[in-house]
């Protein structure tokens, strides 16, 4: 597949939204990161987002397919549930999305790669 062609390909983004019990968000994180480490084929990407001075937050993951994103729900997926779930003062609304568009970094990345190739 040409880069031209991988980079038409959309994205899927699996997001949770939610809020931590008082003072768990620190830790949330931690496990956030190393459940998101063991990630690798088809993974594109995460970020966590905390709402300044609150327990509250937004996870997003990115994938380059549904199935990529299924098949990591394994058991280390579940386990890192089983540890976050008691941090969530409610449980977080989950949902998929497909991503439809881009600006930004994903852009400045593809021009400075375009860049480097063809000065080779």
């Amino acid at each position: 597949m040409s880069d031209f062609d991988d980079f038409l390909r959309h994205k899927y983004a699996y997001v949770a939204i939610g809020e931590f019990k008082p003072g768990c968000f620190s830790e949330a994180r931690q496990l956030y990161e190393k459940a998101v480490s063991t990630y690798t084929e088809g993974f594109k990407g995460a970020y966590l987002l905390q709402e300044p001075g609150s327990d509250r937050g937004i996870a997003i993951i990115l994938w380059d397919s549904i199935e990529n994103m299924d098949g990591h729900q394994d058991a280390v997926y579940q386990q890192t549930l089983g540890k976050i779930a008691h941090l969530f003062e409610t449980p977080p609304v989950t949902a998929f999305y497909e991503v439809c568009s881009e600006i930004g970094l994903p852009q400045l990345l593809a021009t400075a790669t375009a860049s480097t190739q063809a000065g080779r």
